[in-house]
């Protein structure tokens, strides 16, 4: 069993007949491409979606708004998460998801989480499994289930890791501590419940790769994390082209309206509501001339 294929998904294989030849309890290569079906991208080697770092890139200068709107009109209801502790809200949070679960601590289940991680040549703490996995443009995303008080999934160290890992950030349903070397790492976001001076305790890796919960919304490995100073939204790969190109399509047509009321050919009752067809001919005229140049 590889890094990427510690988890222990209590029933699923009992759940599914289709699941019947695979080992009690984890999640194969096989089950994380089934439940991303809808990828329509390349994969890394686990089966995870690798959406390509060109939606990255333009992930970067979409709002929260623009994503929650496509993905509301796909029936994906309960894709964004708010209330958190922003780390750094002047920074924009974009990359692929890395999933893990915790549970709270349970004597009989940490026994075979460390007995497998044994087999697996796995070294320190269990929060530090998770981000051995990291590849550059991964987020880690962290179902803690809230817990402040010992549920602190990193500090200055392991985030640091972190980041020269993934050059992005966490997004932590529980806490983390050493806030002030956190804060000092270039170019690092974290949304996180909480802060406290305790270390992580009293919990168990559940699964790595795996569905996980983060408040209301389900995450899936490999899904587009794109986090702004409003909360986090969780975008399916599938939608994620879709989701760029329509916010290209929205600043372009706040630039040629703009423009146009500068130049005080429209008026602003005119651009801000629904354009007549006259007003749209004139917004395809003018990007064509927009792209010739």
């Amino acid at each position: 069993m590889t890094k990427r294929t510690i988890c222990f998904v209590a029933g699923l294989v009992m759940a599914w007949p289709l699941f019947a030849q695979a080992q009690y309890g984890t999640f194969t290569k096989e089950q994380r491409i089934l439940f991303t079906r809808q990828n329509p991208y390349p994969r890394f080697e686990d089966g995870r979606p690798r959406v390509p770092d060109e939606i990255l890139e333009r992930m970067k200068q979409v709002t929260i708004e623009e994503a929650w709107e496509v993905l509301r009109s796909h029936r994906y209801n309960s894709q964004f998460e708010g209330g958190w502790l922003n780390l750094h809200p002047d920074r924009v949070l974009v990359g692929r998801a890395v999933t893990a679960s915790f549970m709270p601590l349970r004597p009989d289940v940490d026994e075979v989480t460390r007995e497998l991680g044994r087999n697996d040549n796995q070294i320190g703490p269990q929060n530090s499994w998770v981000i051995d996995t990291l590849v550059e443009n991964d987020v880690i995303v962290v179902d803690l289930f809230g817990k402040i008080e010992q549920g602190t999934f990193a500090g200055d160290n392991l985030a640091t890791s972190i980041y020269a890992k993934s050059k992005t950030g966490m997004v932590v349903d529980g806490a983390v501590r050493d806030i002030d070397g956190i804060m000092e790492i270039p170019g690092f976001n974290g949304f996180v419940r909480g802060l406290d001076p305790s270390g992580i305790a009293g919990v168990t890796l559940m699964g790595i790769n795996i569905p996980i919960r983060i408040g209301k919304v389900t995450v899936k490995p490999g899904d587009v994390v794109l986090g702004r100073r409003e909360g986090v939204i969780f975008i399916p790969p599938h939608l994620a082209q879709e989701v760029v190109e329509r916010s290209e399509n929205t600043r372009l047509r706040d630039e040629f309206g703009h423009q146009r009321l500068r130049e005080g050919i429209y008026t602003p009752g005119q651009i801000d509501v629904r354009w007549t067809p006259e007003i749209q001919a004139d917004f395809e005229q003018w990007k064509k001339e927009r792209e010739k140049k």
